[in-house]
C-alpha cells in the first residue's frame, strides 16, 4: 500500500498549497490514502467545517488535530458529524471531549487503514498518558489482523517524546510521525521493527515566516516581551511538506519511507515511483 501524511496546514496559504499540489501528488505517487494534520487550518488556529471541506476536496481522506483542536468553537459539534476528523485520543476521560481519537477507514480498493492521533505532554497542556492511550487504541485494530496499515500522529513539542513514541510503537504501526513544530526533520527512516518514522513532517505553510506566521508579531514578542496583537498566518506560497510510505501488503509494515516537499521556498523532493 502507498499512502502519505502531510504536516500542519497553516491558514489559507497551506490550504491553497494542498489544493495546488495534492491532486498531482496523489496521481504521481499512486497514493491510496492521505492524512493531513489540520489543527492550524483556520487562520492558523483550529479548524472549521469550511476549511475542512477545502482539504477534503483537495484530496484528504482523514484530518488529524492537536492542541488547537477547539480554537474554533464550531469544531466541537462538527467533529461529532464528521468521522474523517480525529482529535487526540488521550484527552482526560472526565473532559468528555467530543469526537474520536482514532478511526478505521476503508480505501476504495477495500484495504483498511487505522489512524490514531495523540497529544504529547512535555512542554504542552496537561493530558493523559499518550503511551497508555496508544496501547488502548492499537489494541482496537491490530496491524496485519484488523488493519492493513496503522498511522500514528504524535502531536507534541519535544523531539524526545516523539522519538520515544516511534520506538514504543515499532512493529505495531506502519508509520509514527510527529507534528506541531512545523519544521521537516531529516531523520526519515524505517525503525528496526518495521515502522516508518519521522520526528516532524513539517508544515504546509509559507516558510518565509516564523513557523507559518507573519514574522513581525513573533519578532516583537521575542525582542520586547510585549504582545502587539494576534498571530497571523503568512500569506506567501506554501511549501507542502509530508511523508510518503510504502508498506508490505502481508504485514502492513513499512518497506519504504521518504520525505515530500513541493512548492514554496524549500528544496523540492518527491519520491520516484
Amino acid at each position: 500500500m502507498r499512502f502519505a501524511f502531510f504536516g500542519d496546514v497553516v491558514g489559507k496559504s497551506g490550504r491553497d498549497g494542498l489544493a495546488d499540489h495534492l491532486p498531482d501528488l496523489r496521481r504521481r505517487l499512486s497514493l491510496e490514502f492521505v492524512i493531513i494534520n489540520a489543527e492550524n487550518a483556520a487562520a492558523g488556529f483550529g479548524i472549521t467545517e469550511n476549511t475542512a471541506r477545502e482539504l477534503f476536496e483537495a484530496g484528504a481522506d482523514c484530518l488529524t488535530l492537536g492542541n488547537h483542536s477547539w480554537d474554533q468553537r464550531e469544531a466541537l459539534t462538527y467533529i461529532v458529524r464528521e468521522p474523517r476528523l480525529i482529535r487526540p485520543a488521550n484527552y482526560p476521560i472526565l473532559s468528555d471531549a467530543p469526537g474520536r481519537g482514532s478511526h478505521l477507514f476503508q480505501t476504495d480498493s477495500g484495504k483498511t487503514i487505522f489512524v490514531v492521533n495523540l497529544l504529547g505532554r512535555v512542554h504542552m497542556d496537561a493530558m493523559d498518558d499518550p503511551f497508555a492511550a496508544v496501547d488502548r487504541e492499537l489494541d482496537k485494530a491490530p496491524l496485519g489482523q484488523v488493519a492493513d496499515a496503522v498511522i500514528v500522529d504524535m502531536h507534541c513539542e519535544a523531539t524526545s517524546e516523539k522519538m520515544a513514541m516511534g520506538h514504543y510503537c515499532d512493529g505495531r504501526a506502519s508509520l509514527v510521525v510527529g507534528t506541531h513544530t512545523h519544521v521537516p526533520t531529516a531523520d526519515c527512516q524505517v525503525l528496526p521493527g518495521g515502522t516508518a518514522y519521522q520526528t516532524d513532517a513539517g508544515a504546509c505553510a509559507d516558510y518565509d515566516s516564523v513557523i507559518g506566521n507573519q514574522k513581525e508579531e513573533p519578532l516583537r514578542r521575542f525582542t520586547t516581551k510585549i504582545s502587539g496583537g494576534r498571530y497571523q498566518p503568512a500569506s506567501g506560497p506554501a511549501t507542502v511538506c509530508g511523508v510518503f510510505v510504502e508498506t508490505d501488503d502481508r504485514t502492513g509494515l513499512a518497506t519504504r519511507v521518504e520525505p515530500i516537499r513541493v512548492g514554496g521556498r524549500l528544496k523540492e523532493t518527491v519520491p520516484a515511483v
